[in-house]
């Protein structure tokens, strides 16, 4: 049993719940941890050593081992595993305790638990943390949700244990309710389409740059010292230079063409789809992690895949239209994942400040890139913006880097590689800038055969026609 009282706990010792502990720990905070595997308790002792850090596999005991009122950080799956862990939990816990949900919860879970636990005196909140195994153990990127005032109880930790940013955590209340998990939810929306477009770059750099992998780590190498600097860049020019222990060939040439995915990326399509925001470069990169999975297919139907063109370019060439290509189509993208975030906060009354999202977002996360210090610019400067597209700093950088996409995706049709996510990029950026798109058509059509009526360019209201149709 444990002597001292400890000042955190956490549920969920696995790599991240350990690396947290061990964070949280550093800052100067006495930290208690449980898990049901004996094995990662048994791991965080060993780890510990001398620290003020205490583990148990023993409920009961973690529970009485923290100061009271307590703050619990569940760091397990999503899904019915965090309900099990508050259910388990509730018949130990006192008035005025909190839970941290620091869990890849969807945001509709963390609304039905804040609402079945305000009924009781416990307080809940649904916090995103970004940053992977390092991010955990040195400085995420903290996005918290939930009652203001139960944010202040714990905001010094989190500040403490965030990255830094020119001295500033990447950690702020971001809104009521589940703005938090919500918030993580489109930032990994976002970590999807960048992933998508940079693996579409690397794809035409292989096979019609003809690159080997030492030229690919120096390119991106290059381009992380530049304007598409950012942590997705620098990790994959380290990914080219990995050496396979197994056959001393590259790692990269040796892993499956099959991408995986837990379902956040969907989330955000779902939800953007709900409420008729446009995200086509991450519901994109939704569907090619879906289309990857398909190896077996895709390998009969290769045989017949050739190239329609032969393409002739130097590289030097390629490498600066893709360049543009990839700057271009990462605006765009992070350009959808705001306006989702504006569009629900207003429908989900979570009152978002776009600009302090950017500003956690600049450190610690996946998706942090130096493109970020002009998104909190921007939002700076209007609060309100609904689409970075109508921000006239954004506005010049894609007018003065649409050739390159334009151009690349010449290339990729030509020589019948696909680059989806570009064109999708491409795409919105032409939509959103035509005075006039051929939707009259479509209304026509939904009037026609059901009935669906349209508006007038002339005149207001909403009309039907009983359209010449041919009986037979």
């Amino acid at each position: 049993m444990a002597e001292q009282k400890y000042d955190y706990g956490m549920i969920g010792l696995g790599t991240m719940g350990r690396n947290l502990v061990f964070n949280i720990n550093d800052h100067g905070y006495s930290v208690a941890g449980f898990d049901k595997d004996n094995s990662q308790v048994e791991t965080l002792k060993k780890e510990a050593g001398d620290r003020k850090v205490f583990a148990t596999s023993n409920l009961d005991e973690f529970v009485k081992s923290l100061k009271t009122p307590r703050v619990i950080i569940l760091l397990v799956p999503a899904g019915k595993i965090v309900d099990e862990v508050i259910n388990e939990l509730k018949p130990l816990l006192s008035e005025n305790d909190l839970l941290l949900d620091c869990g890849n919860s969807h945001f509709s879970d963390t609304d039905k638990r804040n609402e079945q636990l305000a009924k009781s005196t416990i307080h809940f909140m649904g916090v995103g943390v970004s940053g992977g195994e390092s991010g955990a153990r040195y400085g995420p990127s903290i996005m918290p949700g939930g009652p203001k005032n139960v944010y202040e109880r714990v905001a010094p930790m989190l500040e403490a244990i965030s990255a830094k940013v020119n001295g500033e955590p990447c950690v702020t209340w971001l809104g009521p309710g589940s703005a938090g998990h919500y918030v993580k939810m489109v930032h990994n929306g976002i970590e999807y389409g960048l992933m998508q477009l940079i693996s579409e770059a690397y794809h035409l750099l292989k096979v019609i740059g003809g690159l080997n992998n030492d030229e690919l780590n120096s390119i991106f190498f290059k381009w992380n010292e530049g304007k598409l600097h950012s942590y997705l860049i620098q990790i994959t020019a380290d990914i080219f230079a990995q050496k396979d222990e197994l056959t001393n060939n590259r790692l990269i040439d040796m892993i499956l063409d099959s991408a995986h995915q837990k379902g956040t990326g969907g989330w955000a399509s779902e939800d953007a789809m709900k409420l008729q925001v446009p995200i086509p470069v991450i519901d994109t990169a939704v569907s090619m992690r879906d289309l990857s999975a398909y190896k077996k297919e895709r390998k009969l139907l290769a045989i017949n895949n050739k190239p329609l063109a032969n393409n002739h370019i130097d590289k030097n060439e390629l490498v600066n239209i893709l360049e543009q290509a990839l700057y271009f189509s990462t605006i765009t993208t992070y350009t959808q994942g705001m306006s989702l975030l504006h569009f629900a906060s207003i429908e989900y009354k979570y009152d978002l400040k776009l600009e302090n999202i950017a500003k956690i977002w600049r450190g610690g996360c996946i998706i942090r890139a130096s493109l970020l210090e002009d998104i909190y610019a921007a939002y700076s400067k209007q609060p309100d913006l609904s689409n970075l597209l109508l921000s006239e700093p954004f506005s010049q950088k894609l007018i003065q880097s649409q050739n390159g996409i334009r151009k690349v995706i010449q290339l990729g049709v030509e020589a019948a590689i696909p680059l989806p996510a570009m064109m999708s990029a491409l795409a919105y950026y032409d939509s959103f800038r035509s005075g006039w798109l051929p939707a009259n058509l479509i209304q026509a059509q939904r009037d026609y055969f059901g009935a669906h009526t349209y508006e007038r360019t002339d005149k207001e209201g909403v009309f039907h026609t009983h359209w010449n149709q041919k009986t037979e």
